[in-house]
C-alpha cells in the first residue's frame, strides 16, 4: 500500500505500518486536555484499531469496530474503542455521537478526521490524506472516521451498541440518498395546489404552498416521506401507506402519529384533519429522530388531491425544522404569519400601536413548536392570557390537547424568584399524574419580567386525555410553587398568630421546612417561646396524619444544646414506647442561644393504641417529671401509658414497690413494675384503694377500698403467674398496714419526700425484730425509714451507703440496740437514709453539704406525718388521714455519718414548730440528753 504524506508525497505503508499513517490525523485535532491522560502506548493502540476498521472500509459499505482493550487506559481506567467509518455524508457525526452518548454516558475521547483514501478490492488501499488528489492523480474517496473511547463495555453491551449504530446509519444513509426524491415530491405537492382544482379557500391554499416552498428553501431538513391512499366517507375512510416510502419512512415500522401500543388505524382525529379546511398541518410525530438531532420528528401533513380535485389522501413529511424556524419572525414565516394576523385581527388591536406591539411580541416569544401547532382559536386565547401577565404576573397554565390526542402541551409560567429544578420536577410529576401520561420532554425559558416559563408536554398512551380545567390546574401549581414563606404568613394571619411567634417560626431551617407545615411551625414556635436558659424544656406529643394509632410522635424542644439519645431513647422506653425514628433541627438563634428540635416518631411497646386525647397530658407529665428529677427512670413509668396514672400516681406504686425490695421480696424492681403493666386494671385498683384511704376529700372512704379490693381479688383469678400473684397480694397487704401518708398535703413544703406511716407487725414476710411503727420516706433525692418499737422510742439516724438494702442495715443497729438499752427508758428506734444525688466523694466538701441536704429532707419528711402538742392537745398534721392513734412522740439521735447534724435536726424541729422544739435532737448545742431526760 502506499500513502501520502501531509505533504502531498507518497510512502510506502507495510504491513502493520497503516496505524502509523493513519496516526498523522486520528488525534491532530483532539484538544491537548483530552489527550493528557493517555500514555503514548495507549494512543498507538487506539490507533491500531481505528486503523484495523479504516483498512476494511469498501465503498458503500459501513464498518464499525468496537473493542474493550486492557492497554487502552486514560488515568487508570479501562476503556472501550468505537471507531466507524463510513462514506463521507451529512448527519454522520450528530447521528453516531447521539447514540453513543445515549448508550455509553460522557464519552472520555472523540475524534473526527475526514480523509481521503484510495480503495482496493480488499479495502482501503492508500491513505491520500485531509486534502483531495491533486490534478492528474487518480480520484479518492472522501471517507469520515469516527473514533470515540467510553468507558469499558462487556461483550454484550458491545454487541447492542453495534447493533443500534447499525440501526442508526441504516436511517442516515436512507435520509441523505432519498434527499432529491423527496424534493421532487415536495415539488409536485406544491405543483397540484398550484395548479389543481383544490376545493379549499384559496388564500389558505396560497398560503400552505408558500410554507412548502419556504420548508424547501433550507429551513427544513428533510428525513422521510410516506405517501397514503384515502377512501371511504367523512366519518368512516381510511388511510392505507402505498409501498415506496422515502428516507427514514421508508421502513414501514417507523410510526409517525400512532402511538406506541395502537394498531394502524384512521383515527376520528385524523379523518377531522383531512375534511377540515386546512390544506396542511404541522404537529409532532410519536417518534423521536436518530438523525442528526435527538428530539421529537416534526410532521407535516398535506392533503392530496386527484385531477378532479377530490380528496386522495395524505403526504406525510418527516423532519426538522433548522434554526431559522425559530430565530426569524413569526411574520416572516408562512403559515406562522397568517396565524399571527389572525390572532392580531381577532384581538382588535391595532398592529402599530402599544398593544398591538405588544401582542405580537407576545406570538414572536410564544414556544415556537407550539406556534406551528396550536389552532388560532386557542392561540387568541392563550396570547390573550400571556399579554394580561405583563399587567399581573401570576401563575398561569396554557393547556393544549394535540389534535390527534397523542400528547398534551402545557406552557406553565410561574413566579422567577419560586422556580428551580425542584419546582420543575414537582410541577412536572404532577401534570403527568393529572394528565395520565408520561412527562416526555420539558423546555424552560426566561423571558423578560418577573415571570419563568416552562413548556411541558406530556405524552400518553392509552385511552381519551382527561379534560382538566385551568383552575384547577392553576391552583394545584400555586401550591406548588408557593414558597414555605407564602404559606407561614397565611397561617399566621388565618390563627391571629403574634409577631413573635411569627418571628420564630421564620427560624426554622430548610430541612424542617421541607417536613413541616407552616402551621406546624407555629405549634412548635408557642412551645419554643415557653422555653429558656432557666426553664430549658418543652414537649408535645402528637399523631402525624398517616401514622395508625399504635403510633404517635414526640417533638422535645431544648434550649441550647441537643438532647442526647442515650438520654431521650430510655426514658421513652420506660413509658412503654419504642423510638422508630429521630429527626433533629437546630431552630436559629433565640435569645442569642439555638433553640433544638427532637422529632421522633414513636410506637405503643406493648402493641395498643396510643390514646393521645387523654394520655398525651400523662406522657408529658411523667417525660418531664423524670426530665426535672422529681420522678425515676424506670419501668414503672409504663403505667402513664398501660394504666393511665399521672407521674405523682406512679411515684406512689413505686414507693411501695421499693418498700418490698427493702423488706426481703427477692423480685427485681423491673419485674415488679412489669406485674403493674401488665395488669394495669390492678394497678388503677391499688392506686384508687390508695386514694380512697388517705385522701381527706374522698367520700365513702372505706366502701371504695372494699369495692376496689374486691375487684383485685377478681381479677387475680385470671393471674397465672404464681409470682405475679404474690406481688399484687404483697401491695395489698402494704396498703392494709399503711397508716398515714403525707401525699395530699396541698402545701408540703420544698425539700420533704413521700412519707408513709405503717404497722411493720401487720405486714407479711416481714423480718424480725417488727418494730411497732415504721415510716417510709421515698423521692429521688433520698429513700429511709425511721424504725419505733414503742411509743416513746429515741435513737440515731444513719447515713447509709447501701441502696438495695439499708433496712437491713439498720435493723441489725436495732438488735444491738435492745441488747444495750435493756435497762434504759424509751425503748429503742433507730433510723437510716441513703442520699441518692451525691457529687463524687472527691469533691469532700460538696459530698459532704449534698448529704446534709439529704438529711434535712428526710428528717422533713418525717415530721410530715407526726402528731405535734400544742399546750395540752396533740394536733395531727393538716391534710394527713390517720388509721393509728395520737402518736406525738418523736426524737432522733446522733448516729455514723450524722454527728455533726444535731443542731441540724433541731433546726429542722424549730422550722415545723414541733413541740420539743430544740430537744428534738439529743447531743445538740442546748446540752439536751435523752438518756438522761
Amino acid at each position: 500500500m502506499a500513502a501520502k504524506s501531509k505533504s502531498g508525497k507518497s510512502k510506502s505503508i507495510e504491513s502493520g505500518g497503516g496505524a502509523s499513517a493513519l496516526g498523522q490525523y486520528l488525534f491532530s485535532r483532539a484538544p491537548a486536555e483530552d489527550l493528557s491522560g493517555y500514555e503514548p502506548a495507549a494512543l498507538d493502540r487506539a490507533t491500531e484499531f481505528a486503523w484495523r476498521a479504516l483498512s476494511r472500509h469498501k465503498r458503500g459499505e459501513t464498518v464499525i469496530e468496537i473493542v474493550s482493550d486492557e492497554k487502552l487506559v486514560r488515568d487508570g481506567r479501562s476503556l472501550t474503542a468505537v471507531t466507524v467509518v463510513n462514506d463521507n455524508m451529512p448527519f454522520l457525526f450528530d447521528s453516531v455521537m447521539g447514540e453513543v452518548t445515549d448508550f455509553g454516558g460522557e464519552p472520555a475521547l472523540v475524534t473526527h478526521p475526514v480523509l481521503y483514501v484510495e480503495h482496493g478490492s480488499d479495502g482501503v488501499n492508500s491513505i491520500v490524506g485531509e486534502a483531495g488528489p491533486t490534478k492528474g492523480e487518480q480520484d479518492a474517496d472522501k471517507l469520515s472516521i469516527i473514533h470515540v473511547h467510553l468507558g469499558s463495555l462487556t461483550a454484550e453491551q458491545r454487541d447492542t451498541l453495534s447493533d443500534r449504530l447499525k440501526t442508526v446509519l441504516v436511517q442516515v444513509k436512507a435520509a441523505v440518498g432519498d434527499w432529491k426524491p423527496m424534493m421532487a415530491r415536495l415539488d409536485r405537492a406544491i405543483s397540484d395546489f398550484r395548479y389543481a382544482p383544490v376545493p379549499l379557500d384559496q388564500n389558505r391554499v396560497d398560503e400552505a404552498i408558500a410554507f412548502l416552498e419556504w420548508l424547501r428553501d433550507d429551513n427544513f431538513t428533510f428525513l422521510g416521506m410516506r405517501e397514503f391512499k384515502y377512501s371511504g366517507g367523512e366519518k368512516s375512510g381510511s388511510l392505507e401507506a402505498e409501498e415506496g416510502g422515502l428516507g427514514i419512512l421508508s421502513n414501514p415500522d417507523i410510526r409517525v402519529l400512532r402511538r406506541d401500543d395502537e394498531a394502524a388505524s384512521t383515527t376520528p382525529e385524523i379523518r377531522a384533519f383531512l375534511h377540515g379546511p386546512e390544506p396542511l398541518t404541522v404537529s409532532k410525530a410519536n417518534t423521536k429522530s436518530v438523525v442528526h438531532r435527538r428530539t421529537y420528528l416534526d410532521y407535516v401533513g398535506v392533503k392530496t388531491y386527484d385531477q378532479k380535485g377530490t380528496l386522495a389522501g395524505e403526504l406525510r413529511v418527516v423532519g426538522l425544522f433548522t434554526s431559522t424556524a425559530y430565530t426569524r419572525s413569526v411574520m416572516k414565516i408562512p403559515y406562522l404569519r397568517s396565524k399571527a394576523q389572525a390572532v392580531v385581527q381577532r384581538s382588535g388591536f391595532d398592529p402599530s400601536d402599544h398593544s398591538g406591539k405588544a401582542l405580537i411580541n407576545v406570538l414572536e416569544s410564544y414556544p415556537r413548536d407550539e406556534l406551528f401547532q396550536v389552532d388560532v382559536a386557542t392561540l387568541s386565547k392563550h396570547a390573550a392570557s400571556i399579554l394580561a401577565l405583563g399587567e399581573r404576573p401570576r401563575v398561569r397554565v396554557l393547556a393544549r390537547t394535540d389534535q390527534f390526542d397523542r400528547f398534551v402541551s402545557v406552557i406553565v409560567f410561574v413566579p422567577r424568584d419560586r422556580y428551580d429544578s425542584i419546582v420543575r420536577e414537582k410541577i412536572g410529576h404532577y401534570l403527568k399524574t393529572v394528565f395520565e401520561g408520561r412527562l416526555s420532554a420539558f423546555y424552560p425559558a426566561f423571558p423578560e419580567g418577573s415571570l419563568a416559563r416552562v413548556h411541558f408536554i406530556i405524552g400518553r398512551s392509552g385511552g381519551k386525555t382527561p379534560n382538566i380545567g385551568s383552575t384547577v390546574l392553576e391552583a394545584a401549581i400555586r401550591d406548588i410553587v408557593r414558597t414555605w414563606e407564602d404559606s407561614l404568613q397565611e397561617a399566621v394571619v388565618s390563627s391571629d398568630a403574634d409577631a413573635e411567634l411569627a418571628r420564630i417560626a421564620k427560624l426554622f431551617p430548610e430541612n424542617y421546612r421541607n417536613s413541616f407545615s407552616p402551621t406546624e411551625a407555629l405549634r412548635d414556635a408557642s412551645r419554643i417561646a415557653t422555653i429558656s436558659a432557666e426553664n430549658p424544656i418543652a414537649i408535645d406529643y402528637y399523631r402525624h396524619s398517616d401514622q395508625p394509632q399504635e403510633q404517635a410522635a414526640l417533638k422535645i424542644y431544648h434550649h441550647g444544646a441537643p438532647v442526647a439519645l442515650s438520654r431521650r431513647v430510655p426514658m421513652l422506653e420506660n413509658i412503654g414506647f419504642r423510638v422508630i425514628s429521630e429527626r433533629t433541627f437546630e431552630v436559629g438563634e433565640k435569645e442569642g442561644s439555638l433553640v433544638f428540635v427532637h422529632d421522633m416518631e414513636l410506637e405503643n411497646a406493648y402493641g395498643k393504641p396510643i390514646d393521645l386525647a387523654d394520655g398525651g397530658a400523662l406522657f408529658e407529665d411523667v417525660f418531664l417529671s423524670v426530665w426535672r428529677g422529681e420522678a425515676d427512670n424506670d419501668s414503672y413509668n409504663g403505667l402513664a401509658q398501660t394504666a393511665g396514672l399521672r407521674s405523682r400516681d406512679i411515684t406512689v406504686l413505686r414507693a411501695y414497690g421499693r418498700y418490698l425490695q427493702q423488706v426481703g421480696i427477692p423480685q427485681s424492681q423491673d419485674f415488679i413494675a412489669a406485674v403493674l403493666n401488665r395488669y394495669p386494671g390492678i394497678a388503677q385498683a391499688l392506686h384508687g384503694i390508695f386514694v380512697a384511704r388517705f385522701d381527706p376529700k374522698g367520700k365513702d372512704g372505706k366502701d371504695t377500698v372494699e369495692q376496689l379490693k374486691a375487684q383485685v381479688h377478681e381479677e387475680l383469678e385470671s393471674v397465672p403467674s404464681l409470682d405475679d400473684d404474690t406481688i399484687v397480694r404483697r401491695y395489698l397487704n402494704l396498703l392494709d398496714a399503711s397508716l398515714r401518708t403525707n401525699h395530699f398535703v396541698p402545701d408540703l413544703k420544698d425539700g420533704v419526700s413521700l412519707a408513709i406511716k405503717l404497722d411493720p407487725r401487720a405486714i407479711d414476710g416481714m423480718p424480725e425484730p417488727k418494730p411497732w411503727r415504721e415510716i417510709y420516706v421515698y423521692s429521688t433525692e433520698v429513700e429511709g425509714l425511721h424504725l419505733r418499737f414503742g411509743p416513746v422510742a429515741r435513737g440515731g439516724l444513719r447515713w447509709s451507703d447501701r441502696a438495695q438494702d439499708y433496712r437491713t442495715e439498720v435493723l441489725g443497729l436495732v438488735k444491738a440496740q435492745q441488747v444495750k438499752n435493756a435497762v434504759i427508758v424509751p425503748v429503742g428506734a433507730k433510723g437510716g437514709f441513703y442520699p441518692k444525688r451525691l457529687p463524687p466523694s472527691t469533691q469532700r466538701d460538696l459530698w459532704f453539704q449534698a448529704g446534709r441536704q439529704a438529711y434535712i429532707n428526710f428528717v422533713s419528711s418525717l415530721l410530715s406525718v407526726t402528731d405535734n402538742i400544742e399546750g395540752d392537745h396533740v394536733v395531727p398534721p393538716s391534710n394527713v388521714v390517720r388509721r393509728d392513734t395520737d402518736d406525738p412522740y418523736f426524737v432522733v439521735a446522733a448516729d455514723k455519718g450524722t454527728a455533726s447534724f444535731s443542731d441540724t435536726a433541731n433546726a429542722i424541729s424549730q422550722a415545723h414548730d414541733f413541740w420539743l422544739d430544740d430537744a428534738f435532737a439529743s447531743g445538740g448545742s442546748a446540752g439536751y440528753d435523752h438518756k438522761k431526760m
